[in-house]
């Protein structure tokens, strides 16, 4: 079988992963997307808002303004309020991307709603806290980092990226490595299985913004670009890609308790039956 190109994910590259992840996560937005894909092609506000009678028309009708805005889905008419709703060329490729989050949520989240579109939500909250994309990128290379050598790579003051990494570890990406306060910060089972999700991303934000990510040799399934240090997380342009991406052979993890994923998160609402 033939080599399969990777693509190399720099600080650049987090950082339009980020950007991609917080234009998805506002809550309602998968929820909206698949009902406008299962009943549309257009849908007007209380369209949509008859399949969701847990939230108002006015707040359907503001969420989608955002979506809009993030280009995700289009009016026939800008001015005309009572105009339908249609996906847009952006939206309508969604389905790996999500097919992606979900399957990472349903296989390494020891908490997570039933539903699909909840399900998803609840991965993508996780997912957007900005620097979350460079830690796991700068700890898949390193195997395990202190507090402060991650914020000087990540530059933010200490206290700044321990809140950060607190978050993290109560949303079950990363774990400490021992029990003392300054004890090194390592990927848990999540956190190193991120990197399919990470590469669909990137994939679908390539598909519509032209960029043109580096290519480095699958046969090497390496992280390593010549002698650069900042050698991240790579993945699989094409799906599935593969969990074993990270440059060092990452050591088990126990998996982060139910209780400690769900004392972070705030609790989402459920999309009807």
């Amino acid at each position: 079988m033939s080599a399969q190109p990777t693509t190399a994910m720099s600080t650049a590259d987090a950082a339009r992963v980020e950007t991609v992840l917080r234009q998805l996560t506002p809550k309602w937005t998968t929820h909206f997307v698949h009902t406008i894909a299962k009943y549309g092609p257009a849908m007007r506000v209380r369209d949509v808002a008859h399949y969701h009678p847990a939230v108002s028309q006015s707040y359907v009708s503001k969420r989608l303004a955002t979506m809009a805005d993030a280009h995700l889905v289009d009016r026939d008419a800008t001015f005309d309020y009572s105009a339908p709703y249609r996906l847009s060329a952006r939206a309508r490729t969604l389905g790996p991307l999500y097919r992606a989050v979900a399957q990472w949520s349903s296989e390494h989240l020891d908490r997570a709603p039933q539903g699909r579109s909840d399900r998803i939500e609840d991965a993508l909250h996780r997912l957007q806290l900005v620097d979350t994309t460079e830690v796991v990128r700068l700890l898949s290379e390193h195997g395990s980092m202190r507090v402060t050598h991650l914020g000087e790579r990540v530059s933010v003051s200490e206290q700044l990226i321990s809140t950060r990494l607190n978050r993290m570890q109560a949303d079950g990406l990363v774990t400490r490595t021992g029990p003392r306060h300054g004890d090194p910060y390592t990927l848990t089972d999540a956190g190193r299985a991120l990197a399919p999700v990470y590469a669909t991303v990137q994939q679908w934000d390539t598909r519509h913004s032209g960029a043109s990510p580096t290519l480095v040799p699958a046969a090497t399934r390496s992280l390593a670009t010549g002698a650069d240090p900042m050698r991240t997380a790579a993945a699989l342009r094409r799906s599935p890609a593969p969990t074993g991406l990270f440059s060092h052979a990452p050591a088990a993890q126990p998996r982060v308790p139910a209780a400690v994923t769900a004392a972070s998160h705030p609790s989402h609402g459920r999309c009807p039956p």
